[in-house]
């Protein structure tokens, strides 16, 4: 069974950084799309930024280029999302998602992926 756990929401003032870490289990790390996506009630689901693993091919949100950075780390089964120059419409539920032998970050974040996290919650104050 696939399993997700994230970590690293918290409160942070504006211009802060925050490092969200999305541990993976249950599937073929090293072959799959794993990705960040966040969502505020009333609004769409966003694709923040994924990563293919299998050779590191990234995508970034247009809001979040240049502040945003995906890693993964294949010997810990976990993929970080460092957040820098946080701004107060980042403030989300931020989830983590992942989908095996799926080769393309683009097509992961825009299409979505198969299995969910439980989510963490980012705050920017302004």
């Amino acid at each position: 069974e696939v399993h997700l756990v994230e970590s690293g929401g918290g409160f942070v003032q504006a211009g802060g950084s925050l490092r969200l870490s999305c541990t993976g289990s249950g599937f073929t790390f090293g072959n799959a799309a794993i990705g960040w996506f966040r969502q505020v009630p009333g609004k769409e689901r966003e694709g923040v930024s994924c990563i293919a693993t299998a050779h590191g091919d990234t995508y970034y949100a247009d809001s979040t280029k240049g502040r945003f950075a995906i890693s993964s780390d294949n010997a810990k089964k976990t993929v970080y999302l460092e957040m820098n120059n946080l701004k107060d419409d980042d403030t989300a539920v931020y989830y983590c998602a992942v989908e095996e032998r799926v080769k393309s970050a683009v097509s992961a974040c825009v299409g979505g992926l198969e299995v969910w996290g439980q989510g963490v919650s980012v705050t920017v104050s302004a």
